[in-house]
């Protein structure tokens, strides 16, 4: 429940954001007329989100034990692979993401409708692909679908009434340390995603060491049980983990995290 939550609230307050600058400075340069294309291409990403959500567990159900554990495997490769890269993209660009946007519908705008729809279908469909595979993903990682469905729920109607109320100027959120801190834990989370990955490609003999366990509290912490639950839906825990997948994970977090928290250089001026 709570790795969903995160994601939802993490993803969807940046969706909610974007399209509330592409609002915003749609009615307050008063042209409301574009509001229509606008709201077209967004509802064109969200639509073509959910398909690729319905689409990915539609394959992965129709496969052999064998090929699921590939397509799984692959999926969570991929989708830690692209939040690693969004976490960091979004830390380089929140400063200047405003003025981009304006610039976009500025453009857009003198060449037509289908060119406004086709930028906001463009700034929102980054999100949504982004959220629905890695969505997909962690559902896998974890035993108890009902509790990661809530949270995934909760996440999303949290995330667009704060970017609602963040439009409205209702609150003043401080979007720097959200970032920061969501950023941290999505980055715990596509860990776990990034473990469970691991052990598919060594389920099917891709990666080596599958039978050499870290440790196995299997017995002693059952998948379904309250604490496996909670530590599989949090940091993605293996009640058996390998050393491989053990060594890979942390390998992972310090790689991630160590460059992410580490503040930008700034360049200093060396006078003759």
């Amino acid at each position: 429940m709570v790795s969903t939550f995160i994601i939802a609230l993490r993803e969807g307050l940046e969706a909610s954001l974007i399209v509330g600058i592409l609002v915003a400075y749609i009615i307050k340069s008063e042209r409301r007329a574009l509001l229509k294309p606008l709201w077209t291409g967004v509802a064109a990403a969200v639509l073509i989100s959910i398909g690729l959500g319905f689409i990915l567990s539609r394959t992965s159900a129709g496969l052999s034990p064998h090929s699921q554990a590939l397509f799984s495997g692959t999926t969570s490769i991929a989708a830690v692979a692209l939040v690693t890269w969004m976490v960091f993209w979004m830390k380089r660009s929140a400063r200047f993401l405003k003025s981009e946007l304006h610039e976009k519908v500025d453009s857009a705008s003198l060449i037509g409708p289908v060119a406004l729809a086709t930028t906001a279908f463009l700034a929102v469909i980054r999100e949504g692909l982004e959220t629905s595979l890695f969505l997909y993903s962690n559902f896998k990682t974890v035993s108890d679908t009902r509790s990661s469905t809530i949270g995934l729920l909760i996440g999303f109607a949290l995330s667009i009434s704060l970017g609602y109320l963040i439009y409205k100027s209702t609150i003043n959120l401080n979007l720097a340390k959200f970032f920061r801190y969501t950023g941290i834990a999505l980055v715990v989370v596509a860990a776990g995603v990034l473990n469970y990955g691991i052990h598919e490609f060594q389920e099917i003999g891709w990666l080596p060491g599958g039978h050499s366990f870290a440790w196995d509290f299997s017995t002693q912490i059952p998948s379904d049980s309250l604490t496996g639950v909670a530590l599989s839906g949090t940091v993605g825990f293996d009640a058996s983990t390998s050393w491989l997948q053990l060594g890979l994970w942390a390998l992972y977090l310090l790689s991630v995290l160590i460059p992410y928290l580490s503040k930008p250089r700034t360049r200093q001026l060396v006078s003759a």
